[in-house]
């Protein structure tokens, strides 16, 4: 992902940023691959955020 933003010319700071996020998220749900979740987890993960 990091690599895919750099050859987009991001910036540094958000390519950092947009990596910290997603290992955040990926995190939450257990380490489960992204690719397996949807919006349930999408909205379990932001309501974590502001309920939090």
């Amino acid at each position: 992902m990091c690599h895919a933003l750099y050859v987009r010319h991001y910036s540094n700071r958000t390519t950092d940023t947009y990596c910290a996020w997603i290992k955040r998220f990926v995190r939450f749900h257990k380490l489960r691959h992204s690719k397996e979740m949807g919006e349930t987890e999408i909205n379990a993960f932001l309501t974590n955020l502001a309920v939090d």
